[in-house]
């Protein structure tokens, strides 16, 4: 087991407005002496922070060492470039969709080497809320980038590091874009229509289906409470087996 520690707030943004992401300190790991690492993506207003929270409370309060970041985000640069992507642009002009792969994955480099391969190398926990899966949903899928080429990006910012396990968090689009407060809309949210976002819940649903091995399913119309226990659970067997493993089956 690992000593719990309480989270420190590593956000290179101002007091006003907290991120609750912090640095590795030196703990014990894995069985291979690396950390695991837990993603969890979904469409937009899927419940991704909010799981992201609940499963790094859960995994503490059982004295597990765990450190909780975001994409994109998590670093002084990611910050700055998350500004970037998700602000509302003034401009009637479209951001074109390789631009936009291409600012997701240099603030992704950014988290890799200075945050999450340290965390794991340290034997920590990392939870991620999105990941590399999110640019194959939102550019591939969603915007038509082609997926080798988003593929290829993709390597060269995690230099090949995938999660052990990815929690997809999956409702209907409407449903979603309902739950978004008016403070939290995004570029993606206001810009894209419904056609773009089903696309982007499909490209998810596929990249599950390609990958059983990696991905858990769940269904995030529920409530908040039973999400939280369906990926509560299902992590906990993962860190409690010794050994990653697949998780195929999809949580109803």
């Amino acid at each position: 087991m690992f000593a719990a520690e309480t989270p420190v707030d590593h956000s290179p943004l101002s007091a006003a407005t907290p991120v609750r992401y912090t640095p590795g300190v030196q703990h014990p790991g894995a069985p291979d002496g690396r950390g695991w690492f837990i993603t969890i993506e979904g469409p937009d207003g899927a419940g991704k922070t909010t799981q992201a929270d609940a499963l790094a409370d859960h995994l503490r309060r059982d004295g597990h060492d765990v450190l909780l970041t975001r994409e994109p985000g998590g670093t002084w640069l990611g910050e700055r470039v998350r500004n970037v992507l998700l602000a509302r642009t003034p401009t009637t002009a479209a951001t074109d969709p390789m631009t936009d792969a291409i600012l997701f994955n240099a603030a992704r480099r950014q988290l890799v080497t200075e945050v999450i391969r340290p965390a794991l190398a340290q034997g920590r926990t990392v939870i991620c809320a999105r990941y590399a899966d999110s640019t194959l949903a939102y550019q591939g899928y969603g915007a038509g980038v082609p997926l080798d080429r988003l593929r290829a990006l993709q390597v060269m910012a995690t230099d090949g590091l995938e999660p052990d396990l990815t929690f997809l968090l999956d409702l209907p689009v409407e449903a979603g874009l309902e739950r978004k407060a008016p403070g939290d809309v995004t570029r993606f949210e206001a810009e894209f229509d419904l056609a773009f976002h089903r696309r982007v819940r499909d490209g998810f649903l596929a990249l599950a289906a390609g990958s059983p091995g990696r991905f858990v399913v769940i269904d995030a119309t529920r409530a908040t409470i039973e999400v939280a226990t369906a990926v509560n659970t299902t992590a906990d067997r993962l860190i409690e087996s010794g050994e990653p493993k697949a998780y195929a089956a999809r949580t109803t």
